[in-house]
Protein backbone atom coordinates (compact mmCIF):
# COMPACT_ATOMS: atom_id res chain seq x y z
CA UNK A 1 0.00 0.00 0.00
CA UNK A 2 0.82 3.76 -0.65
CA UNK A 3 0.76 6.65 1.12
CA UNK A 4 -2.08 8.14 -1.17
CA UNK A 5 -3.83 4.92 -0.34
CA UNK A 6 -4.53 6.08 3.16
CA UNK A 7 -4.61 10.45 2.03
CA UNK A 8 -4.83 11.78 -1.62
CA UNK A 9 -1.94 14.94 -1.17
CA UNK A 10 -2.79 16.27 -5.09
CA UNK A 11 -6.71 16.18 -4.59
CA UNK A 12 -6.14 18.28 -0.94
CA UNK A 13 -4.10 20.60 -2.38
CA UNK A 14 -6.28 20.63 -4.95
CA UNK A 15 -9.58 20.95 -3.09
CA UNK A 16 -8.32 23.68 -0.41
CA UNK A 17 -7.25 26.18 -3.22
CA UNK A 18 -10.52 26.01 -4.91
CA UNK A 19 -12.53 25.86 -2.20
CA UNK A 20 -10.89 29.06 -0.27
CA UNK A 21 -10.83 30.94 -3.33
CA UNK A 22 -14.52 30.40 -4.25
CA UNK A 23 -15.70 31.24 -0.35
CA UNK A 24 -12.76 34.24 0.17
CA UNK A 25 -12.22 34.20 3.44
CA UNK A 26 -10.97 37.61 3.60
CA UNK A 27 -13.95 38.86 1.41
CA UNK A 28 -16.15 37.48 4.16
CA UNK A 29 -15.06 39.63 6.69
CA UNK A 30 -16.58 42.97 5.16
CA UNK A 31 -20.11 41.11 5.12
CA UNK A 32 -19.35 40.07 8.73
CA UNK A 33 -18.48 43.09 10.23
CA UNK A 34 -21.48 45.18 8.10
CA UNK A 35 -24.22 42.36 9.78
CA UNK A 36 -22.43 42.13 13.75
CA UNK A 37 -19.86 44.48 13.92
CA UNK A 38 -21.73 46.78 16.15
CA UNK A 39 -22.24 44.11 18.30
CA UNK A 40 -20.15 42.66 21.75
CA UNK A 41 -17.35 40.73 21.05
CA UNK A 42 -18.92 37.86 22.82
CA UNK A 43 -22.30 37.91 19.91
CA UNK A 44 -19.41 38.39 17.23
CA UNK A 45 -17.51 34.91 18.20
CA UNK A 46 -20.72 33.28 18.80
CA UNK A 47 -22.05 34.96 15.19
CA UNK A 48 -18.70 33.15 13.61
CA UNK A 49 -18.52 30.10 15.20
CA UNK A 50 -22.49 29.22 14.51
CA UNK A 51 -21.79 30.43 10.79
CA UNK A 52 -18.92 28.22 10.00
CA UNK A 53 -20.43 25.06 11.72
CA UNK A 54 -23.68 26.00 9.61
CA UNK A 55 -21.52 26.47 6.79
CA UNK A 56 -19.43 23.02 7.82
CA UNK A 57 -22.31 20.80 8.18
CA UNK A 58 -23.69 21.72 4.89
CA UNK A 59 -20.79 21.26 2.91
CA UNK A 60 -20.66 17.80 4.40
CA UNK A 61 -23.92 17.15 4.12
CA UNK A 62 -23.99 17.76 -0.16
CA UNK A 63 -20.41 15.92 0.14
CA UNK A 64 -22.08 13.12 1.43
CA UNK A 65 -24.93 13.09 0.07
CA UNK A 66 -25.57 15.68 -2.70
CA UNK A 67 -25.77 13.96 -6.25
CA UNK A 68 -28.61 11.70 -4.15
CA UNK A 69 -30.24 15.04 -2.87
CA UNK A 70 -30.01 16.95 -6.11
CA UNK A 71 -31.50 13.54 -8.18
CA UNK A 72 -33.92 13.10 -6.03
CA UNK A 73 -35.34 16.33 -6.15
CA UNK A 74 -34.63 16.88 -9.60
CA UNK A 75 -32.65 19.98 -8.79
CA UNK A 76 -30.02 20.62 -10.92
CA UNK A 77 -26.65 23.18 -10.00
CA UNK A 78 -28.50 25.95 -12.41
CA UNK A 79 -31.26 26.13 -9.76
CA UNK A 80 -29.26 26.07 -6.69
CA UNK A 81 -26.94 28.96 -8.56
CA UNK A 82 -30.53 30.99 -9.14
CA UNK A 83 -32.06 30.61 -5.59
CA UNK A 84 -28.33 31.52 -3.99
CA UNK A 85 -28.22 34.42 -6.04
CA UNK A 86 -32.26 35.68 -5.52
CA UNK A 87 -31.17 35.29 -1.61
CA UNK A 88 -28.09 37.02 -1.97
CA UNK A 89 -29.32 40.15 -3.42
CA UNK A 90 -32.15 40.69 -0.80
CA UNK A 91 -29.50 40.75 1.44
CA UNK A 92 -27.18 43.08 -0.55
CA UNK A 93 -30.41 45.52 -1.28
CA UNK A 94 -30.99 45.46 2.84
CA UNK A 95 -27.25 46.75 3.25
CA UNK A 96 -26.97 48.89 0.39
CA UNK A 97 -30.77 50.64 1.69
CA UNK A 98 -29.73 50.81 5.25
CA UNK A 99 -32.73 48.72 6.46
CA UNK A 100 -30.52 46.52 8.58
CA UNK A 101 -29.08 49.59 10.32
CA UNK A 102 -31.64 49.65 13.50
CA UNK A 103 -30.00 47.66 16.02
CA UNK A 104 -31.71 43.90 15.41
CA UNK A 105 -32.63 41.77 18.99
CA UNK A 106 -30.93 38.84 20.05
CA UNK A 107 -32.79 36.53 17.85
CA UNK A 108 -31.37 38.63 14.54
CA UNK A 109 -27.36 37.33 15.69
CA UNK A 110 -28.61 33.99 15.24
CA UNK A 111 -30.58 34.50 12.08
CA UNK A 112 -27.75 36.51 10.33
CA UNK A 113 -25.24 33.61 10.98
CA UNK A 114 -27.27 31.32 9.69
CA UNK A 115 -28.63 32.86 6.96
CA UNK A 116 -27.18 34.77 5.00
CA UNK A 117 -23.75 34.26 6.37
CA UNK A 118 -23.90 30.37 6.69
CA UNK A 119 -25.61 29.80 3.91
CA UNK A 120 -25.60 30.94 1.03
CA UNK A 121 -22.17 33.14 1.22
CA UNK A 122 -20.00 30.52 2.61
CA UNK A 123 -21.65 27.20 1.61
CA UNK A 124 -22.76 28.66 -2.04
CA UNK A 125 -24.15 27.07 -4.82
CA UNK A 126 -20.19 27.04 -6.24
CA UNK A 127 -18.83 25.80 -2.85
CA UNK A 128 -21.70 22.90 -2.90
CA UNK A 129 -21.01 22.21 -6.99
CA UNK A 130 -17.29 21.72 -6.31
CA UNK A 131 -17.77 19.69 -3.41
CA UNK A 132 -19.59 17.51 -5.63
CA UNK A 133 -17.23 17.24 -8.20
CA UNK A 134 -14.63 16.36 -6.34
CA UNK A 135 -16.84 13.61 -4.28
CA UNK A 136 -16.99 12.04 -7.67
CA UNK A 137 -13.33 12.50 -8.22
CA UNK A 138 -12.47 10.75 -5.06
CA UNK A 139 -14.53 7.48 -7.17
CA UNK A 140 -14.59 5.39 -3.76
CA UNK A 141 -10.98 5.84 -2.96
CA UNK A 142 -10.75 6.21 1.10
CA UNK A 143 -7.76 7.99 0.59
CA UNK A 144 -9.06 10.69 -1.79
CA UNK A 145 -12.18 11.15 1.04
CA UNK A 146 -10.19 11.80 3.86
CA UNK A 147 -8.07 13.90 1.94
CA UNK A 148 -11.68 15.99 0.89
CA UNK A 149 -12.41 15.98 4.67
CA UNK A 150 -9.57 17.18 5.70
CA UNK A 151 -9.43 19.87 2.87
CA UNK A 152 -12.95 21.18 3.98
CA UNK A 153 -12.30 21.16 7.51
CA UNK A 154 -9.14 23.46 6.88
CA UNK A 155 -10.91 25.93 4.91
CA UNK A 156 -13.42 26.15 7.43
CA UNK A 157 -10.70 26.70 10.28
CA UNK A 158 -9.41 29.54 7.62
CA UNK A 159 -13.15 31.09 7.68
CA UNK A 160 -13.58 31.19 11.35
CA UNK A 161 -9.77 32.50 11.70
CA UNK A 162 -10.84 35.76 9.62
CA UNK A 163 -14.28 36.36 11.29
CA UNK A 164 -13.14 35.80 14.69
CA UNK A 165 -10.37 37.78 14.93
CA UNK A 166 -11.80 40.74 12.98
CA UNK A 167 -11.97 42.87 15.69
CA UNK A 168 -8.55 44.04 14.81
CA UNK A 169 -10.62 45.08 12.02
CA UNK A 170 -13.23 47.34 14.14
CA UNK A 171 -10.81 48.75 16.03
CA UNK A 172 -9.01 50.38 12.82
CA UNK A 173 -12.12 51.26 11.04
CA UNK A 174 -14.42 52.02 13.97
CA UNK A 175 -18.13 53.19 13.69
CA UNK A 176 -18.20 55.09 10.42
CA UNK A 177 -15.90 52.75 8.91
CA UNK A 178 -18.54 49.59 9.70
CA UNK A 179 -21.07 51.77 8.09
CA UNK A 180 -18.83 52.29 4.68
CA UNK A 181 -18.28 48.83 4.82
CA UNK A 182 -21.67 47.20 5.07
CA UNK A 183 -22.12 49.77 1.70
CA UNK A 184 -19.33 48.23 0.21
CA UNK A 185 -19.99 44.40 1.33
CA UNK A 186 -23.62 45.19 0.10
CA UNK A 187 -22.25 46.08 -3.77
CA UNK A 188 -20.23 43.37 -3.83
CA UNK A 189 -22.83 40.93 -2.91
CA UNK A 190 -25.27 42.51 -5.25
CA UNK A 191 -22.62 41.74 -8.30
CA UNK A 192 -21.85 38.23 -6.65
CA UNK A 193 -25.69 37.77 -6.65
CA UNK A 194 -26.01 38.93 -10.74
CA UNK A 195 -22.90 37.01 -11.38
CA UNK A 196 -25.08 33.66 -9.46
CA UNK A 197 -28.32 33.92 -11.23
CA UNK A 198 -26.15 35.20 -14.70
CA UNK A 199 -24.37 31.57 -14.40
CA UNK A 200 -27.78 30.41 -13.34
CA UNK A 201 -29.55 31.62 -16.90
CA UNK A 202 -26.87 29.85 -18.52
CA UNK A 203 -26.57 26.89 -16.73
CA UNK A 204 -30.57 26.50 -18.23
CA UNK A 205 -29.87 27.67 -21.35
CA UNK A 206 -26.82 25.24 -22.66
CA UNK A 207 -28.81 22.54 -20.70
CA UNK A 208 -31.70 23.28 -23.04
CA UNK A 209 -29.02 22.84 -26.01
Amino acid sequence: MSISDFFDAKLFISATITLVVIMDPPGTVPVFLSLVGRKPMATRVKAARQAVLVSLLVISLFAVAGQAILAYLGIGIPALQGAGGLLLLLIALQLLTGKGGNEPEASDDVNVALVPLGTPLLAGPGAIAATIVFVRQADGHIGAYIALALAIVAVHFVLYTCMRFSGVVIRLIKESGITLLAKIAGLLLAAIAVELVANSVKGFIDGAF
